[in-house]
């Protein structure tokens, strides 16, 4: 029997940590037993031997309706295809390929069978389209909503595998993609379903919000990155997705490389689209950028000799640079006016 820790002092909530430091709390003291085990918490996915040249990458997510979707708007196949690219984009910010998929999946009793088919039509069409072989999970009751654990498997070259911790000072910050819009989707969506609460004769128009939405609903992973990357001769130094925002992701590159950043307000890509929806709820477009989340592009650092080959690789923006851990983490706005930069985006507390 496990004996519970007890304390004479008041319990602490977990809000009072946030996410991060809850998981650093939970696992510092962790120790890794087995020779095979090269990486285990602390990075996008787990890391064991496979062979002399290749390793084993693995990495879950939780999607739990209430927190990280609301069925009134997120279809189930949309659903279904977002909770396994999410984990494969996990892996593909390793510098890896996913290879097996296994979902497990709770509902409560008003689901029905139609709504399961199309929940799991999303997640073998996204296998499909990411050549990841869907080998299996487990399905059971949820006294209330849908609970939603997907687990993925890949694998990496061992010398070109890519960690948080790799980054130096005077290396390239590179972003594929877009930022912002994934949040500028949610925000369109979430007006919409308020408008229709106090209307149900409301019909939303969302056609004028087609990129921003597909972006929230139905994202995709840096498979065309990695390929365009490896195609160049380019391993990053460093690398991370994009899940909680780019201030968020910038900090855990700089704090696990022990270096300070300088990235550049007019550097950070941000589509028209996302711009429009941005000034319809008079919010700055690079706050959504910043802390909105959910764009699932890769976040990378490259060794400044390869400047001239990144510039020629389409979808990729280079928007800083690192520098000494002493120098701080600073974003320089267009004004020319140097502000450290603090993660608010996504919390799951």
């Amino acid at each position: 029997m496990i004996e519970e820790n007890k304390k004479s002092t008041p319990y602490k909530p977990v809000s009072e940590m946030g996410e991060f430091k809850l998981i650093h709390h939970l696992t510092k003291n962790i120790k890794l037993k087995n020779k095979s085990t090269i990486k285990g918490v602390g990075d996008d996915a787990a890391v064991f031997v496979h062979d002399k040249k290749s390793v084993s990458l693995i990495t879950c997510d939780f999607l739990i309706e209430g927190v990280h979707f609301n069925p009134r708007y997120v279809p189930m196949k949309h659903l279904g295809y977002k909770a396994a690219v999410v984990n494969f984009s996990d892996i593909y910010a390793m510098n890896g390929k996913p290879l097996q998929m296994v979902a497990g999946v709770a509902i409560s009793s008003r689901y029905t069978v139609e709504a399961m088919e199309e929940l799991y039509a999303g997640m073998i069409l996204a296998c499909e389209r990411y050549g990841v072989d869907f080998v299996g999970g487990d399905t059971t009751s949820s006294p209330q909503g849908m609970q939603l654990s997907v687990t993925v498997v890949g694998e990496a070259v061992k010398d070109k595998v890519c960690y948080r911790s790799g980054a130096k000072p005077n290396d390239l910050i590179c972003v594929s993609g877009d930022l912002g819009a994934a949040y500028a989707g949610l925000l369109v969506l979430q007006r919409e379903e308020q408008t229709f609460l106090a209307n149900p004769n409301h019909q939303p128009e969302l056609e004028p919000y087609d990129y921003v939405i597909e972006r929230q609903l139905k994202p995709e992973s840096g498979r065309k990155t990695i390929e365009l990357l490896s195609q160049n001769g380019i391993v990053p130094t460093s690398m991370i997705d994009v899940s909680d925002g780019l201030a968020s992701e910038l900090l855990h590159l700089s704090e696990q490389s022990k270096t300070g950043f300088r990235v550049f307000e007019g550097k950070i890509p941000i589509d028209p689209q996302t711009c429009s929806v941005a000034e319809e709820f008079k919010m700055a477009p690079l706050t959504l950028a910043l802390n909105g989340g959910e764009d699932y592009e890769l976040l990378f650092t490259v060794d400044i000799e390869q400047h001239e080959v990144l510039k020629s690789i389409p979808g990729i923006s280079i928007i800083g640079h690192m520098i000494s851990d002493t120098d701080g983490r600073y974003l320089i706005t267009d004004a020319d006016q140097a502000i450290e930069l603090k993660a608010q985006g996504w919390t799951a507390f």
